[in-house]
């Protein structure tokens, strides 16, 4: 069905009716995304709008076909049999556009070769990691996709929506990672701050007990996969039952100024007017933090016929690195086997042919390592600004400390770290 066909069925849906808006395919495109999400806020970050925006667009489009799409439920948005009808008939005109678009950009030397999209679910560490990579790449189109949901992420990678995607898993409840997506861990055990009011009584002390914060209302991202589940499991091992309630990071600042509710934040996070960052004593709150990318085919291997190994950073001299230098530690048989597992190219959504999905600008096979290595020094520089963390990185011996000169001893008396000096 084309276009024009697509737009006559809507019309005919309810004869008479005059169409509220003109049907575009952004239109089709923000149906499919509240579909595939199953919720509006879901797909309004992914569109990269906002909420109020995307309902108001919906409505109008419901106005248009002349009933409803969507049936909006405590579970989420679920498409109502004539949105089942339109989203058939959306989803190939959706395709076929991104099938012309891609051809065009072919037809003008624009290969699809010359893109870099990366996912994250949002770290300061971006920043500098996007300024590294268009200085690798400078003639590639790089984009960023920025979701709070790490499983989705994780599926736009093992559906060629991203290239590679950096993502947080919160201890204790483990990601969905789909087949054919392997892993680069770059913390092991990433630990959770948290923000809290200045005038808190907690916040004089640089270092926060769970105890301390017994009496205050916690609150955390629903969207955020793992978090809610994984703060009520620090927090019942601690013997505590503090409210919990649900809200949006991107507003909790004023919230947290006001002293109304504490959140879990990263270490890395900026203290904002009348908000403190502190750590948390014993680390319960952690996170895994690593970079997820396709697997490379059987088709891509080496002088020796032997597909390379993705997780290896080997030197001038052809010696594989200290494996704990760019990763974090050191991985499982069983993970390697399956991170090394030959898996075929995924095919075209349109044409069904399989593509290389793993190509830069210049044609040449996707360099991980080097994206996760440029990941790595933009992660360690945020790391080391902040105060607080550097002072947990030093006294856990992190790894991440490998990446650069060790710290002097001023540095370290400056962290209160340095000891008594030596004497000879």
């Amino acid at each position: 069905m084309g276009w024009r066909d697509f737009r006559v069925w809507c019309d005919g849906q309810v004869r008479s009716y005059a169409p509220a808006v003109e049907l575009e395919v952004r239109h089709l495109r923000a149906l499919c995304a509240i579909a595939d999400t199953g919720s509006l806020r879901k797909a309004a970050r992914q569109l990269g709008m906002t909420q109020p925006s995307l309902t108001t667009q919906l409505r109008r489009i419901e106005n248009t076909v002349g009933g409803r799409l969507f049936s909006r439920e405590v579970t989420g948005s679920r498409p109502t049999p004539l949105g089942r009808s339109v989203l058939c008939r959306a989803r190939p005109i959706v395709a076929e556009m991104n099938a012309l678009v891609s051809e065009v950009r072919l037809e003008a030397g624009q290969t699809a070769d010359a893109r870099l999209r990366i996912g994250s679910t949002g770290s300061r560490a971006v920043v500098g990691w996007l300024r590294r990579l268009r200085a690798r790449y400078p003639d590639a189109d790089t984009t960023i996709h920025i979701d709070v949901s790490a499983n989705a992420l994780l599926q736009m990678v093992a559906a060629n929506q991203l290239d590679v995607a950096f993502v947080h898993e919160v201890e204790g409840a483990p990601l969905r990672v789909p087949e054919g997506v392997e892993r680069r861990v770059l913390v092991e055990r990433e630990p959770q701050f948290v923000a809290l009011a200045e005038t808190h009584p907690a916040a004089a002390r640089p270092v926060v007990r769970l105890p301390e914060l017994a009496a205050d209302q916690w609150m955390v991202d629903p969207s955020v996969d793992g978090e809610g589940p994984g703060l009520r499991r620090v927090l019942a091992a601690a013997g505590l039952n503090p409210r919990v309630v649900y809200g949006d990071y991107l507003t909790a600042a004023d919230l947290v100024a006001s002293g109304e509710v504490v959140t879990p934040c990263q270490p890395t996070a900026r203290s904002r007017q009348g908000v403190a960052v502190r750590p948390l004593h014993g680390d319960p709150l952690t996170v895994r933090l690593f970079l997820a990318s396709r697997a490379v085919p059987a088709a891509r291997t080496g002088a020796d016929g032997f597909a390379p190994d993705p997780g290896a950073r080997t030197g001038a001299d052809g010696s594989a690195p200290d494996p704990g230098a760019r990763t974090g530690g050191t991985e499982s048989a069983p993970d390697m086997a399956a991170r090394t597992a030959a898996i075929e190219p995924a095919p075209d959504p349109v044409s069904g042919v399989p593509v290389d999905v793993d190509a830069t600008a210049s044609g040449a096979p996707l360099d991980v390592d080097a994206l996760f290595g440029d990941l790595a020094d933009a992660y360690f520089e945020i790391a080391w600004a902040s105060v607080a963390y550097r002072q947990w990185l030093v006294r856990n011996e992190s790894p991440l400390l490998r990446l650069q000169e060790p710290p002097t001893r001023d540095e370290l008396d400056i962290l209160g770290l340095a000891g008594p000096a030596e004497v000879s």
